[in-house]
């Protein structure tokens, strides 16, 4: 109501501006006035003339000048007096009417053809300070939020909210948001690791005692979850247990395709428990350009990586990957016969998994190794 009323005071003033000028009268008494000024001027040069003040040359072309205008005024005043009082009355009446009229309602018809009247008052800065991105996921968050707050049952909802509020950082609404999902949906193993997941956010990276719980249950749904399984290494890395989150993250690597998006950071977090599994042994092509150098220097590239490999496997003998790097050396190098006594030190190593050692008979029958 008060947009409106200050629009219709806003109307008025413009009208107001065009009607004024159209109340006064102009033309004849302005012409008349004009004509005393330019003889009152013609007396003057006669004077400044007779006092000395200026040449004959310079009156005279002042008189001139001054009669060429005086001339004009005369011609003005004439032609309005032969215009008829009744045509100029028309004229400023159509005028007004047109103000009176027209501008108001071309101007409402603008503001309705291309305006917002229903749309909120938002302050500019407000506004100008956030990416229409940020405003984009504002609003989506804000129209879900108050669809939950009226249907507080809607387990998709809050499913479907959770992980907009880890990205934006609201760990604690993340928490409550996949809590609801989790009772309203049924558990599962991933909304278990998810909720865990938010848990450990929202404890600054902490895996504390009740978000472990949450990743048990997760495994106890599924052994295989790899989210479940990392927060349960850095579980482990922070009660001061290196070694059982070395071997958690170790098996989670081999068991990991090549190009799984989590590799990356499984292998920081290893490297920060066992800084040798950052480079744990020659690769195919270390061995492959290790052929190309000449024996001497192949022993000193070569063996020293290889023994390492052998030595840390020794100790933590559960690392597949290891094992499988270990024969591929062997077999490179040429000494095929090492190359099987690993694959027999590996499946004694492996014992009864039977995941691992079906990836390990795969491989060695790769190789060309007998059974």
């Amino acid at each position: 109501m008060t947009l409106w009323f200050i629009l219709a005071l806003m109307t008025a003033a413009a009208v107001f501006a065009v009607l004024w000028p159209l109340s006064r009268r102009g033309g004849q008494g302005r012409s008349g006035s004009d004509l005393a000024v330019y003889r009152d001027q013609l007396e003057e040069i006669e004077r400044d003339l007779a006092a000395g003040l200026i040449g004959a040359q310079e009156a005279e072309a002042a008189r001139v000048e001054v009669s060429r205008r005086l001339l004009a005024a005369a011609d003005q005043t004439q032609n309005s007096a032969k215009t008829p009082p009744s045509a100029a009355l028309w004229r400023r009446r159509a005028a007004a009417l047109m103000a009176l009229v027209l501008l108001p309602v071309g101007a409402a018809a603008l503001y309705l053809s291309f305006g917002s009247p229903h749309l909120p008052g938002a302050p500019l800065a407000s506004r100008s300070a956030q990416a229409p991105e940020q405003r984009s996921i504002e609003s989506m968050v804000a129209q879900v939020e108050a669809h939950l707050e009226r249907n507080p049952e809607d387990g998709r909802g809050w499913e479907v909210v959770a992980p907009v509020y880890m990205r934006a950082g609201r760990f604690t609404d993340a928490v409550r948001a996949r809590g609801n999902a989790l009772h309203l949906l049924g558990a599962t193993a991933e909304r278990e690791a998810d909720l865990g997941e938010a848990m450990v956010a929202a404890a600054n990276g902490m895996v504390t005692v009740d978000a472990k719980a949450v990743f048990d249950r997760a495994l106890a749904l599924n052994a295989a979850d790899v989210k479940a399984q990392y927060y349960t290494g850095l579980a482990a890395e922070q009660d001061g247990k290196p070694q059982e989150a070395g071997r958690i993250w170790r098996e989670l690597l081999a068991r990991a395709p090549a190009n799984a998006p989590y590799r990356p950071l499984i292998q920081s977090s290893l490297s920060r428990v066992d800084p040798d599994a950052a480079a744990p042994g020659p690769s195919s092509d270390d061995v492959a350009a290790a052929q190309q150098l000449t024996p001497e220097q192949r022993g000193e590239m070569v063996r020293g990586m290889v023994d390492r490999l052998a030595e840390r496997l020794k100790a933590d003998s559960s690392d597949l990957d290891g094992w499988l790097r270990l024969m591929r050396a062997y077999i490179v190098l040429g000494e095929a016969d090492k190359a099987r006594a690993a694959l027999a030190d590996a499946r004694k190593a492996l014992g009864e998994d039977a995941d691992k050692r079906k990836k390990l008979d795969e491989f060695a029958k790769d190789l060309g190794l007998e059974g």
